[in-house]
């Protein structure tokens, strides 16, 4: 119920938005319609994204599901591509600063430079 209820919400903020825009007037039955096949069209969705992912053997969305989900909506599968892309580099982007971090606190050396010292240390106990 509160789920619909903010779905409601939502759609009658966007329309007062349109209403704006474009000089026109939405009736309440129009906002309470749009709303409902809203409410519905997202309970499709969630339900063809489970069955994806339970296709796929697994127990989890993931943006392949989403992905094919918007494939038939040239604009929104780019636009989901896109940002699936810019979410990606920016993760690489946080545990790349993460192992920097790591690296620093363990002495300030690269996992390279720690190999290169531990290798020196044991050549120089062999000698």
């Amino acid at each position: 119920q509160r789920l619909k209820a903010a779905v409601h919400y939502t759609v009658g903020c966007l329309c007062q938005e349109v209403e704006e825009d474009k000089d026109v007037q939405f009736s309440k039955q129009s906002i309470a319609a749009i709303s409902e096949i809203t409410f519905r069209q997202c309970e499709i969705f969630a339900k063809d994204l489970e069955m994806f992912a339970r296709h796929a053997k697994r127990t989890t969305i993931n943006t392949e599901d989403v992905k094919l989900l918007a494939r038939r909506s040239n604009s929104l599968l780019k636009y989901i591509t896109q940002k699936s892309e810019e979410l990606a580099s920016s993760n690489m982007e946080q545990k790349e600063k993460k192992k920097k971090k790591t690296s620093a606190a363990k002495g300030g050396r690269t996992p390279g430079e720690q190999e290169a010292a531990v290798t020196e240390n044991e050549d120089s106990n062999m000698a």
